[in-house]
């Protein structure tokens, strides 16, 4: 199950809930795996120092949370340039070719710094951790949603640059004395643009990983046919703001378009079903058209019990400014139902989650908002 949708709307805590639910529920062996740079997982699971290699939930944390799982689960962060460094000494044809990447500037500033590197690698990792079939479910929390696009193609992209006609300009020179009266004026440029040194080092980093392209094609292939596997699932994650609400139907759009499966929306801290309810708004707009009645009765009843708290006045304006509050409320959340009733042809599972009162940061918040998903 891959996780995505936009920044801030709780997608890393919805992965760890899902995963959490499965794993007390189902049983088995789960993993939570983030690929966003930020570390909220590991507070969420009480797990410090979180990284490449995966760890286990350990039992004393259920405990107390006063739950008893049938299964394992277990999460890792991806941890970029441990993960470059682990693929090249897996698939480097020989131990020379492995040693000269490795040491290579280019390939270093790539592997620690360069966004599409991690995009790129994420789907190594996840490709790799599914190939292991250490795991009966991978929940997989993905960078905000056009990013995730990113993480999404970019298997198919690397592939690409490694067959580009740009690539093969660039190498040329090194890899052969003989460059054409055509090519000459070019490299002569970029020596002067970005110096000799710049370019052998981009060269050799080329050449050297060309040795690696069938390996590259073969797993972005294999890559491309697990996340359209029936087995593999899309969750977009969401609030029903503006912004967020857009990126979510941008990516469910563009899910539909790439054939890949959109198995549930999950939409976060939506306003409670009450703001919707016929009575209490008939009550709200009495309260607020009888505030001064009201406060006089209210200010009488006060004095007659002996208390002095507040004057008709103040009360008069408390009672109008709650009544407004509601309704401004039961606007936004009639508008709420009318975009989940929208979004509810789209995934075969739409779940509303409410507002909690308090943050998630332990097993048992985690274990609350997976129980408003799963119950819906």
């Amino acid at each position: 199950m891959i996780a995505c949708g936009p920044g801030g709307v709780g997608k890393t805590t919805t992965a760890a809930a899902v995963g959490l639910q499965a794993a007390v529920h189902h049983g088995g062996k789960v993993l939570v795996v983030t690929v966003d740079p930020a570390r909220r997982l590991a507070d969420a699971l009480g797990l410090e120092g979180i990284g490449n290699a995966e760890r286990r939930v350990p039992d004393d944390a259920f405990r107390a949370a006063g739950l008893k799982p049938r299964g394992e689960l277990w999460a890792a962060m991806l941890d970029t340039k441990q993960s470059w460094d682990a693929l090249i000494r897996r698939h480097a044809p020989d131990q020379r070719t492995k040693e000269e990447i490795l040491r290579n500037p280019l390939y270093q500033n790539i592997s620690g710094r360069f966004v599409q590197s991690h995009d790129y690698i994420a789907m190594e990792r996840l490709y790799e951790i599914h190939a292991s079939s250490a795991y009966d479910l991978i929940v997989v929390d993905t960078p905000p949603t056009r990013n995730a696009l990113d993480f999404l193609d970019a298997p198919e992209r690397l592939a690409d640059f490694f067959s580009s006609r740009l690539l093969r300009w660039l190498i040329v020179p090194y890899r052969s004395k003989l460059v054409n009266v055509a090519t000459r004026p070019f490299y002569q440029i970029a020596d002067r643009i970005l110096g000799t040194q710049f370019l052998a080092d981009i060269s050799e980093f080329f050449v050297l990983f060309q040795s690696m392209y069938d390996g590259f094609v073969e797993r972005a292939q294999s890559v491309t046919r697990l996340l359209s596997d029936r087995r593999t699932t899309f969750m977009v994650v969401a609030t029903l703001e503006a912004v967020p609400l857009r990126e979510a139907e941008f990516f469910a759009d563009e899910l539909t378009k790439r054939h890949l499966h959109l198995g549930a929306i999950v939409l976060n801290k939506v306003l409670p079903e009450y703001f919707t309810d016929p009575g209490a708004t008939t009550a709200a707009a009495a309260m607020k058209e009888r505030a001064g009645e009201l406060a006089t009765a209210l200010t009488a009843d006060l004095a007659a019990a002996g208390s002095g708290l507040g004057d008709g006045e103040t009360i008069r304006r408390v009672l109008t400014e709650v009544a407004e509050s509601f309704l401004n409320f039961h606007v936004v959340a009639n508008r709420e139902r009318d975009e989940r009733a929208h979004l509810a042809v789209v995934p075969e599972v739409l779940c509303a989650v409410p507002f909690f009162d308090t943050d998630i940061f332990d097993l048992a918040g985690l274990m609350r908002l997976g129980e408003q998903i799963w119950d819906r």
